[in-house]
């Protein structure tokens, strides 16, 4: 089962993705960012994208989705918070 974040892990890898745009969730220990597209139909493509990568992780954002807009949140439930598995859907969510 995946173990949170240590201390180092968030201030050195968390933190860097807090500077690309993620943020801590108000309440609980999850990230949360806010993806803006064109449109719907790229707002829903870019989704099934995202889709694809965490399947390949096994690891599933919360996630709503309004016309062009995307809202992700990311934590790891079983463990209780953030893991590295976060960590690595966010970076990969990025790097689309």
């Amino acid at each position: 089962m995946p173990q949170c974040l240590s201390q180092s892990e968030r201030q050195t890898e968390l933190a860097a993705l807090l500077e690309a745009g993620w943020a801590m969730a108000p309440g609980r220990d999850a990230i949360v960012k806010e993806f803006h597209f064109q449109n719907f139909n790229q707002a829903y493509g870019w989704m099934t994208r995202v889709a694809l990568i965490a399947e390949s992780l096994d690891h599933h954002p919360e996630w709503t989705n309004i016309y062009n807009r995307v809202s992700v949140v990311l934590s790891t439930h079983d463990a209780g918070g953030l893991t590295r598995l976060d960590l690595t859907l966010a970076q990969r969510i990025d790097a689309l």
